[in-house]
């Protein structure tokens, strides 16, 4: 099992960060772009208005929120296999324990690489929701 682990974990870790980079991009840049064509006018009721600009956004904040957890999932089996390899071995060398934590904490920062511009991303597309929201308020004369 852990020879598995060991053959795998970067690539099983990299490849579900890089798909959660990748659909997150995609529905930000699509979100972006539709909100940019949006005519508020053209919304009867706020609520049918609500539901076109929250499309995707949970995605978003989806990644955003669990992509840590991905690169510390990754983190933690990386450590595993670092303190694995040093029963295996029944000696301690510095030099492998350093090299196999800081292999480790590649997950963790990548992780963070894909968690942090998602999480701009949504927090920007949110204030640009409410916004567009604000100006269907303005133009049908109502207030919240």
């Amino acid at each position: 099992m852990m020879e598995f682990i060991r053959d795998y974990l970067d690539v099983c870790v990299f490849a579900v960060l890089g798909l959660m980079s990748i659909l997150a991009f995609a529905y930000a840049i699509e979100r972006f772009l539709h909100y940019r064509r949006v005519q508020v006018r053209q919304f009867e009721q706020l609520e049918s208005l609500k539901l076109d600009l929250n499309k995707g956004l949970t995605i978003i904040a989806t990644i955003g929120s669990n992509a840590p957890y991905i690169g510390l999932l990754g983190t933690v089996f990386g450590i595993m296999l670092t303190f694995y390899d040093i029963g295996q071995s029944g000696s301690i060398d510095t030099k492998a324990v350093m090299v196999g934590l800081a292999l480790a904490l590649k997950a963790t920062a990548l992780g963070l690489f894909v968690a942090i511009p998602a999480m701009i991303f949504y927090n920007a597309l949110l204030a640009r929701s409410e916004a567009l929201q604000s100006e269907w308020l303005i133009a049908h004369h109502r207030e919240r």
